[in-house]
């Protein structure tokens, strides 16, 4: 059986900007707003996403995108 690589349970900005395709000041604008979720500190100056939280974030904008007939 063939293995899929597993991906990172958390994600630090630089991987959820390029995730999402948004720049880090419009992440940081949208967790404001209360759009985006919040980052969990992991220490003083350390902040990252769980994964399912982002995708999950795509997933509700994908589907808000599609056209309802």
């Amino acid at each position: 059986m063939a293995s899929q690589p597993l991906s990172p349970l958390l994600l630090r900005l630089p991987g959820v900007c390029a995730l999402v395709g948004l720049s880090k000041s419009q992440i940081y604008r949208l967790i404001r707003s209360g759009e985006f979720p919040a980052g969990i500190s992991l220490g003083a100056n350390s902040v990252a996403w769980p994964t399912e939280q982002v995708h999950a974030w795509v997933a509700k904008k994908i589907i808000a995108a599609v056209p309802k007939q």
